[in-house]
């Protein structure tokens, strides 16, 4: 058994973490400075990583190798198997017209006032996607609509991205906190009620962000009521759910009643200077405004989707035919220096899974679409078109888990994050960035859970601070990386003219993404601090 060294330079813990946290430096600069494409700057992320386990970790060749490929397949299957067949279902929708009705709709029912659709789209339709599937679909599907809306490419991604951080620990139902709560063996309402009372706060802020960064302050002068109704609507919603009723809704339920709420709105109100900010095309062009039937169909692939996932998940139909694997040659192969324990390296395969629901709604929609005209090639037209979308995205998102798991098996993350857990009293702060780390390499708040939630309660216990919010902390603060993780941009940007210039988006997203950080790091100490009472006991 390869028992996992946690201070493997010169027995130093220090010189240990900087020769650990190469490999995630290497994808960095490879993406941000010398803008390779994410397959190619995740793939030497994955060599040096396993340069660096094997011959500084002493990780056995076969482990390092059988962990990789256990990332690997577990990228392909649940993740990219829900991105493929929620892109799929996109795919369908634009191949039928489905996509142009919603893009005509927008265009006839809300003011023509990109601030406004950036709203709607970016951040509330977005979060309902989030709440569906995540793993870069709300990013790849929002952007594509804000561009055919009249958006620049960059500013789409850009902003859909940052948006996609504060529905992202409750998304796919509530996954990420159910994973939190098996690793950490914490209860669940409190786990998901702390995480409330962290991130509604950056939903009710986000909207005005984002408009700052679009327009500028000037521009948020006149259209603060809507982000206003977009943040409060949200924010109000997803903290009564994760604190009332549990991690499953928080999302899908604050996202169509922000969705709602806005739309009405901006039906009785409109900001003054609209006219500065219409779309630079003239979408409406050769079309009239959609008939109430055609209202119907331009939402029913996406009220389809969200309405089947719900169900799907809460007949708990994904347990059906469920298998536990033990991987070959890894499981119990490794032993937890840390934890004082073998590492059961068990893969959850489960065939009518997530992804399986999606699937069903893109057969559903494809039925409704030739039911109303369209040919029955498109079905496999729109396969087509995934796999054109996706491929590089594939790709990179099995290399970049397979590093994460790598750092994970070898023990390398844990190095990480001992050397982050002896910072003391400012451990709240920092035990955001731990989050942050883990969801870079996976892209994945799930991933970010498994992989540090139990080291957040060893480090509480041992720092007497609270267990629940330190757990939380470590979901809160994954969000932030989402819109730099490779395995987020990559796929976030299949749609778009941006595919295989991923660099563009870390350099325009980075120091968002690490102030966002900051700032949740601030409120996760004066919770821990200054405001004890309100951390569930």
């Amino acid at each position: 058994m390869f028992q996992q060294l946690l201070t493997p330079v010169a027995g130093n813990l220090f010189l240990s973490f900087l020769v650990g946290i190469i490999p995630i430096i290497v994808v960095l600069i490879l993406l941000g400075v010398v803008r390779r494409p994410a397959w190619q700057a995740a793939l030497a992320g994955l060599v040096i990583g396993l340069i660096i386990a094997i011959a500084v970790w002493q990780m056995p060749i076969n482990l390092a190798a059988s962990s990789t490929l256990n990332g690997m397949v577990f990228a392909l299957v649940p993740v990219m198997w829900i991105v493929w067949n929620a892109m799929w279902l996109y795919n369908i929708a634009v191949r039928s017209g489905k996509f142009e009705l919603f893009r005509r709709w927008m265009v006839y029912n809300v003011p023509a006032d990109r601030r406004i659709l950036l709203l709607i789209i970016g951040f509330s339709f977005g979060a309902l996607m989030e709440g569906v599937a995540g793993f870069g679909t709300p990013v790849a599907i929002g952007s594509a609509l804000l561009i055919a809306l009249g958006f620049d490419v960059v500013d789409a991604v850009t902003l859909t991205l940052i948006f996609n951080t504060t529905p992202v620990a409750f998304g796919a139902l509530g996954v990420p906190i159910i994973t939190l709560h098996a690793v950490t063996n914490l209860n669940t309402a409190q786990l998901s009620a702390m995480v409330g009372r962290q991130l509604p706060i950056f939903g009710l802020f986000l909207p005005f962000y984002a408009i700052v960064i679009f327009a500028g302050f000037r521009s948020l002068r006149t259209v603060w009521p809507a982000a206003l109704v977009a943040g409060l609507s949200f924010s109000i919603t997803q903290f009564l759910v994760s604190n009332f009723v549990g991690p499953e809704l928080p999302d899908v339920l604050a996202a169509l009643v922000s969705l709602i709420c806005v739309i009405v709105f901006v039906r009785f109100w409109k900001p003054s200077d609209s006219e500065q900010y219409r779309p630079t095309l003239d979408t409406a062009e050769g079309h009239g405004k959609p008939s109430a039937s055609e209202a119907v169909l331009a939402w029913l692939p996406w009220l389809l989707v969200s309405a089947i996932v719900i169900a799907w998940t809460f007949l708990k139909i994904p347990l059906l035919g469920q298998q536990l694997i033990k991987w070959p040659g890894l499981h119990n192969q490794v032993f937890l220096t840390l934890y004082k324990k073998p590492y059961a390296a068990v893969y959850t395969f489960q065939p009518l899974g997530t992804g399986t629901a999606i699937l069903v709604s893109v057969i559903i929609t494809w039925i409704v679409a030739m039911a109303t005209g369209s040919s029955a090639s498109i079905l496999i037209l729109a396969l087509a078109d995934s796999w054109r979308q996706l491929r590089f995205a594939i790709l990179t998102v099995m290399l970049i888990v397979g590093l994460a798991y790598l750092y994970n098996y070898s023990g390398m993350a844990y190095t990480l994050g001992l050397a982050i857990s002896k910072v003391g009293a400012i451990f709240p702060f920092f035990s955001v960035f731990l989050g942050w780390i883990a969801c870079f390499l996976s892209g994945s708040d799930t991933s970010s859970n498994a992989l540090f939630g139990n080291l957040q309660v060893v480090a509480a216990k041992q720092l007497n601070l609270s267990p629940i919010l330190m757990a939380a902390s470590n979901s809160s603060g994954a969000v932030m990386s989402k819109m730099i993780s490779p395995q987020n941009v990559t796929t976030g940007v299949s749609t778009t003219s941006l595919a295989g210039k991923e660099g563009i988006i870390i350099r325009r997203t980075f120091l968002h993404s690490v102030l966002l950080a900051t700032i949740l790091g601030i409120i996760v100490m004066l919770q821990q601090y200054v405001f004890p009472g309100i951390i569930p006991h």
